[in-house]
């Protein structure tokens, strides 16, 4: 039986969207947000080209890449590119969690272009050897943030491709090295790696994405909030903190601020580094814990960001599919109402288990607190569960 810890974190948050503000965020980091001020207004384009220009900065985004701040979040953003550039070519999608299911149901039902479907169940890839990257386009998340699974790097994709790559990369943007030569259409969010506010999606295109918009007439409607090209031409004012629709200027403040942070602590290194040192406190845990295990099957496929968890103490097992739902759903509701954990639960999609956020903007002291509580709140499910027998 483990003992009731004394210790506990500083800050609870370990949500996997919206995640943890930045260490010391306050609302006073946004006092100087461009408010009841038209985003068209010379103030509100310098401030939304701040934050295009500490993007690239931050990402090491090519120079000829294109930065746009679309509306809609990232989802938004994926389906700004899926309907403005498929089409003249066979598409191949990989899914392996919920995200990318999205985008095969996209592509399917909506679009109806009948893409070449790879999907593997939670906790594993699908065989990235069998997508044509040298004819076809291809539709990806780099990191899956429902399954705590993502591609260990870009090996997979030929350099020569005749295709476009759209790579959904929100969970996996500032704390995973993007392979920037083999992706065309790259897209996060705000309220992700950086903790930013939600509604607010990126959009990041090579020149041969920019190509493909120019020449490409989509097949279907294209809603104007997608629209990224007039007459034939890209619309250049959206990369340029021309927005498609109205931004919420104070989230622009926040995600300027996040930023400004990040190149404080030495930039997308310092963030890597980050990232990497908190999943380590929890795959460490893992590792000397034998009620818990990892969804994700191959430790070269561990995310940083949302370490996905299953319960694996065989006596719960034993007891069937309820009692684990019952067990974890206990873990979550019991430490969020201690104050110690919030917002852990699996993804309602997934297997059931944890999902701990790991990104940058979480401390790993308040991992290593968290831990003990998770062995005591198990423990009491565990116990609780004998005694409903």
């Amino acid at each position: 039986m483990y003992d009731r810890p004394n210790a506990r974190p500083r800050v609870p948050h370990f949500s996997s969207g919206p995640c943890a503000k930045r260490p010391g965020w306050n609302l006073e980091a946004l006092r100087d947000a461009a408010l009841g001020r038209s985003h068209r207004s010379a103030l509100g384009k310098a401030k939304l080209k701040q934050a295009i220009d500490l993007t690239r900065t931050m990402l090491r985004v090519p120079d000829d890449y294109r930065i746009g701040i679309v509306p809609a979040s990232d989802t938004g953003a994926v389906e700004m590119a899926m309907w403005t550039m498929l089409g003249p070519k066979t598409v191949e999608v990989a899914a392996w969690e919920a995200f990318g299911l999205e985008w095969v149901t996209d592509a399917l039902k909506e679009l109806k272009i009948s893409p070449r479907v790879h999907k593997a169940p939670y906790g594993v890839l699908p065989d990235l050897s069998a997508i044509d990257t040298q004819h076809n386009d291809v539709v990806f998340t780099w990191n899956g943030t429902a399954a705590g699974v993502k591609v260990p790097n870009g090996d997979w994709i030929a350099a020569d491709r005749e295709g476009i790559t759209i790579c959904d990369a929100t969970s996996a943007a500032f704390a995973q090295p993007l392979a920037w030569d083999k992706l065309d259409v790259v897209t996060f969010s705000w309220q992700k790696v950086m903790g930013g506010e939600a509604a607010h999606g990126m959009l990041v295109l090579s020149p041969r994405a920019v190509a493909r918009l120019e020449s490409n007439t989509p097949a279907w409607p294209v809603p104007k909030v997608f629209r990224l090209t007039k007459g034939g031409k890209l619309i250049e004012g959206i990369f340029k903190g021309d927005t498609i629709n109205t931004p919420s200027m104070l989230a622009v403040e926040d995600y300027i601020d996040t930023l400004t942070w990040a190149q404080g602590l030495g930039g997308l290194d310092a963030l890597h580094g980050r990232a990497d040192a908190n999943a380590k406190v929890i795959h460490d845990w893992v590792a000397r814990t034998p009620w818990i295990g990892h969804l994700a099957a191959d430790p070269a496929t561990y995310s940083n960001t949302g370490v996905c968890l299953v319960i694996t103490d065989p006596d719960v097992l034993a007891r069937g599919d309820a009692a684990v739902a019952a067990v974890a759903s206990g873990i979550v509701e019991r430490l969020e109402a201690e104050g110690v954990a919030l917002d852990i639960g699996a993804y309602r999609d997934a297997p059931a288990g944890l999902r701990i956020w790991c990104g940058a903007t979480v401390e790993a002291a308040d991992l290593q607190a968290l831990t003990p509580w998770l062995d005591w709140a198990f423990a009491q499910e565990k116990a609780k569960l004998a005694q409903a027998a």
